[in-house]
């Protein structure tokens, strides 16, 4: 995979298709390769860009708190390398946070907006208060984390038909560094509220959530989305659409960048 130097920091990084830009973003402990089908599927009408993250995949750490911003500037400065002036954004989880920080910093960027399994609302201090001990646990014992956090992704009705995935993942995950682990849980610890993007009529924007994700509990974020002009659409399932409701993921993008 090609690589981009920002900050003397190596990020890792695919280019395939042809026609108007689409960035697909990774979550926390995954990386570009949960995109594989869906980049694929959106090349054929689509220059499709996937991103390893900071400290995730094959993307170098830098320092020791990734924040959205500096994820946000990172993905920018890559489409400038890129020579792409505009795109649309989908990003799941923290790669949804990091989308809201680009439109947030630098709207001129995006053309339209996607949350997969994402919120616009910040950390409460619950929330907060379960980083902090994520981040002890990690320092611990790194396996049994990622090992818990990735059981939880998944709904109950969904874990059994994807046990296969799942123990992919956890593969995947335990190739993050605990470096770009804990700065990521510190970063999206202290992220902005940028419920008001949603409100803004200045681009498409869909959210896309999960009706059993125990992750982002879908009335939460339904209360949130009010007075928006986002629109939403619920899938089955919980936290990682992309595995379990690949298609009808597929068909919604489609639909979504389709439609003017």
């Amino acid at each position: 995979m090609p690589t981009f130097n920002y900050k003397n920091t190596a990020i890792s990084y695919t280019l395939s298709g042809r026609g108007p830009a689409i960035v697909l973003l990774h979550g926390f402990l995954e990386n570009q390769s949960i995109w594989h089908f869906h980049a694929v599927n959106l090349s054929f009408l689509h220059t499709v860009i996937t991103i390893d993250l900071l400290g995730h995949g094959q993307s170098e750490c830098l320092g020791y708190i990734h924040t959205m911003e500096e994820n946000a500037a990172m993905v920018i400065e890559l489409l400038k390398h890129l020579e792409i002036e505009k795109a649309h954004f989908v990003g799941h989880s923290m790669g949804g946070y990091v989308v809201l920080a680009i439109a947030d910093l630098m709207p001129q960027w995006v053309k339209s907006l996607v949350l997969l399994n994402s919120t616009a609302l910040p950390d409460s201090e619950e929330r907060q208060q379960n980083r902090n001990r994520a981040i002890q646990l990690i320092k611990k014992d790194c396996p049994t984390y990622i090992s818990m956090c990735i059981h939880n992704l998944f709904s109950e009705k969904t874990r059994s038909h994807f046990t296969a995935a799942i123990e992919q993942l956890k593969v995947e995950a335990l190739q993050t560094p605990v470096q770009g682990i804990i700065a990521s849980l510190e970063g999206m610890k202290i992220r902005k509220d940028r419920v008001f993007i949603l409100k803004e009529k200045n681009y498409k924007k869909l959210i896309i959530l999960g009706q059993n994700d125990s992750v982002l509990p879908i009335e939460e974020q339904k209360k949130s989305l009010k007075n928006t002009f986002t629109k939403m659409v619920v899938l089955e399932g919980g936290h990682v659409s992309f595995i379990e409701n690949k298609l009808e993921l597929l068909d919604a993008l489609v639909l979504f960048f389709k439609k003017p």
